[in-house]
């Protein structure tokens, strides 16, 4: 199996070709729980919209986002002294499954458990939360824009667009994906990102359904050595999936000379397919 570019450099944590390093990788994907706080609630206008999702002036929103922090650039998972680099696997037996939440979980597991297959290993992305929460411990990178921030996860080149004020669409006109739809808005100097337009999904740790909501809370803090670290609260409700909200943190560094690597991952099996044409052409003469 070849080895491509993305994920070669010594600084990432797995780094192999994406099919095997995701599944090498597999065990520690989760963060470490903490069950119980209830979500932030969605703030909405008396049209039943998100705050600003009326039209703004460019010249306003760029005056308004002087006073926010600039979180533009790339940042890496944060490694805490003392502390490993991922919280428990856990794999869910400390999540507040529903009866019927849990049922689906364990029927997926049981599908796909003989084989330990997993989306990565068809390179196929994880999808929120996990492409936030873990990502293979590759880094992300930040493009901020006063209307609009996207990140970028090299894993799997994870895209996620956050949308402010006149950029958010109607509610009808969003299409579920893996990532759902996230609308954002400032509280000071913390970001609040709502998503919702998920797909049911009880292929990552963080299973849900698709009525699942996320809502995440940045805030910019120093490190030990006095690095920028970026921490995300978030907190994800789902009865549909779970008895009572689920909620953690994740935290990066800022990686002032940091780039991102390109990783193709279906560069792979089409390579891996040229090779078994190949194959049936050499036969095929003999």
């Amino acid at each position: 199996m070849r080895q491509r570019l993305c994920g070669l450099a010594s600084h990432r944590l797995c780094g192999f070709g994406s099919r095997l390093r995701w599944m090498a990788c597999l065990p520690a994907m989760a963060a470490t729980l903490a069950l119980g706080a209830e979500p932030s609630a969605p703030h909405a206008s008396a049209a039943g919209q998100h705050p600003g999702a009326g039209a703004q002036h460019p010249a306003a929103a760029h005056a308004s986002s002087a006073a926010h922090p600039d979180w533009t650039g790339v940042w890496t998972t944060y490694r805490e002294g003392g502390r490993p680099a991922f919280g428990s696997p856990g794999r869910g037996q400390n999540l507040p499954f529903t009866p019927a939440g849990k049922k689906k979980v364990d029927e997926y597991r049981a599908l796909v458990g003989p084989t330990s297959d997993n989306p990565g290993a068809h390179c196929l992305g994880s999808g929120m939360p996990e492409s936030m929460t873990f990502s293979g411990a590759y880094p992300m990178e930040i493009i901020q824009r006063p209307e609009q921030i996207t990140v970028i996860y090299e894993a799997h080149s994870e895209v996620r667009r956050l949308y402010f004020a006149s950029k958010v669409i109607a509610e009808g006109d969003r299409l579920p994906d893996r990532n759902g739809y996230s609308i954002a808005h400032w509280e000071g100097s913390t970001l609040v990102v709502e998503t919702t337009s998920l797909k049911e999904q009880e292929d990552q740790t963080y299973a849900h359904g698709e009525n699942a909501k996320i809502v995440e809370r940045y805030h910019e803090e120093k490190g030990a050595k006095g690095e920028r670290v970026l921490v995300s609260d978030w907190t994800l409700t789902d009865p549909d999936f779970y008895t009572q909200p689920v909620t953690a943190q994740k935290k990066w560094a800022f990686d002032p000379q940091g780039i991102l690597l390109p990783y193709e991952c279906n560069e792979e099996a089409w390579l891996d397919h040229l090779d078994q044409l190949k194959k049936q052409q050499a036969a095929a003469q003999h």
